[in-house]
């Protein structure tokens, strides 16, 4: 084959179709929003980072067990976490151009004494112009040292769920993933290399039935008709393969895919292109849930976006799932 290139050898490009492949510049610069992290327990380098792949707004969510103190939590600690993250959000704006809003919630991962001080506050945090969500929150199987019945558990989502209905906010789910990633062989009895939580202190699963992550989140959907929110109010985030077929063929609520740790999960790109292709982009979200003690990924919407196209999906679709969704269902501004 002759050459047109001025090389002392043979090389790839004399061997390469004439037609060029139409990949959109415009996929470098397509905006994002990540509707689930705890980016106000990140490095500030780790926040640029965000700015620097294109994140446009975020939601961080202050809720969660693993920045109280174990045993026991009180509401104090919770509070605390909901204080914290108004305390850095203005100064995480002012740094990094991106606009940082918030959602707090009671977290049911683990025991909380004296809940009702925290739901009874929590009616003044959803007045405030930064708060766009309340959670995370749900039904949780597995519990970390002390337990919370399945009881309990629902009396706290469900006020949670009346106070989103009253303010008009959405909610955000912690829905259980059913793991499909590389579990460890070694180190017996130590944490889970990548995520800074001692798994030995896991108290028994609340819920035993043969698919606890799914029955927790039916449980969740039934809680949201108890408390008479809409179910267009719920992003189910960690959605997975166990939980998308139920929530989006028997409710109304959004899936937020989680693709900032597919080592622990399993989930990736090419599930969201597949739920896509399937069910159409209308009530699909992605987040990078990134945090402080897990090993995760800034960089893993700006990752799937690429992956994305890469996988036949359009760019009209990504630019929904990645943007347009998450701007609507938590009314950021444009």
């Amino acid at each position: 084959m002759p050459s047109n290139y001025p090389t002392r050898r043979p090389t790839d490009a004399e061997y390469l179709p004439d037609e060029t492949v139409d990949l959109p510049s415009s996929l470098l610069n397509l905006p994002w929003i990540d509707c689930h992290n705890h980016a106000q327990t990140l490095s500030w380098e780790d926040r640029e980072r965000y700015a620097l792949s294109g994140c446009q707004s975020m939601v961080m969510v202050a809720s969660g067990y693993h920045w109280t103190p174990y045993k026991p939590v009180v509401a104090d600690d919770v509070r605390f976490l909901w204080d914290d993250a108004i305390n850095r959000r203005r100064a995480i704006e002012n740094n990094h151009f991106f606009d940082a809003d918030l959602a707090v919630g009671v977290h049911t991962g683990v025991r909380i004494e004296n809940p009702d001080e925290l739901l009874a506050a929590m009616d003044e945090y959803c007045r405030l112009d930064e708060v766009v969500a309340l959670g995370e929150t749900g039904i949780t199987p597995s519990q970390h040292v002390e337990a919370w019945g399945i009881d309990e558990q629902r009396a706290v989502v469900q006020a949670q769920m009346e106070l989103a209905d009253e303010h008009g906010l959405p909610i955000i789910l912690h829905t259980p993933n059913r793991r499909t990633g590389d579990s460890p062989t070694y180190r017996v009895g130590a944490s889970t290399p990548g995520y800074e939580k001692n798994a030995s202190l896991a108290s028994s699963p609340v819920i035993t039935a043969d698919n606890p992550a799914l029955e927790a989140v039916e449980i969740d959907v039934q809680t949201a008709k108890d408390a008479r929110l809409d179910e267009e109010r719920i992003v189910a985030s960690h959605a997975d393969p166990n939980n998308a077929e139920y929530l989006l063929e028997e409710t109304e609520c959004y899936l937020s895919f989680t693709v900032g740790y597919p080592w622990l999960t399993g989930v990736t790109a090419a599930d969201v292109a597949e739920v896509i292709r399937e069910y159409g982009p209308d009530r699909i979200l992605v987040e990078t849930d990134c945090a402080n003690v897990l090993r995760t990924d800034v960089f893993s919407v700006k990752r799937t976006i690429f992956d994305l196209y890469r996988m036949g999906i359009s760019e009209s679709d990504i630019r929904q799932v990645v943007f347009e969704n998450p701007r609507n269902v938590f009314s950021l501004e444009e």
